[in-house]
């Protein structure tokens, strides 16, 4: 269970980061993105520390190796705590990132694993995504 006012002010700052980018606002975006980094580093290892933090840090992260990496360690804490919803969603999420970087063989795992924790998810339309985005770079082969 993640903590009520983490998930807030992560929250918040998702939706400001969004509001941020759209603008172009290149200097209110870094100072934003930077106090989530910070949330999520104060509380890493801690009783707070949850995927969902790390799953919107890599989101907002624009380098996509640095994005990847932060996605790895979100999967690593959803698996930890054994929660499908975020393993399949950050899983796909990898997996777009993989195909970005020319990593289709990673991307195709990312995929299967993903698809494995989607069956024991309610959120059809993420369901759908994974099996689609799976076939599709299973057909190019």
């Amino acid at each position: 269970m993640m903590n009520t006012k983490v998930y807030k002010a992560v929250h918040d700052l998702a939706e400001q980061l969004m509001e941020a980018a759209n603008r172009n606002d290149r200097k209110r975006f870094e100072l934003l993105f930077s106090r989530l980094k910070t949330i999520c580093e104060e509380n890493e290892n801690t009783s707070k520390d949850h995927p969902v933090q790390w799953e919107t840090l890599a989101d907002f992260t624009e380098e996509l190796e640095d994005a990847l990496t932060t996605y790895e360690k979100a999967l690593e804490k959803s698996i930890a705590i054994n929660n499908k919803d975020h393993i399949a969603s950050i899983a796909y999420s990898m997996a777009t990132l993989q195909i970005e970087l020319g990593k289709k063989d990673e991307a195709i795992n990312s995929l299967k694993s993903a698809k494995v924790s989607a069956n024991k998810i309610e959120d059809k339309e993420l369901k759908a995504e994974i099996h689609e985005l799976l076939e599709s770079l299973i057909e190019e082969d």
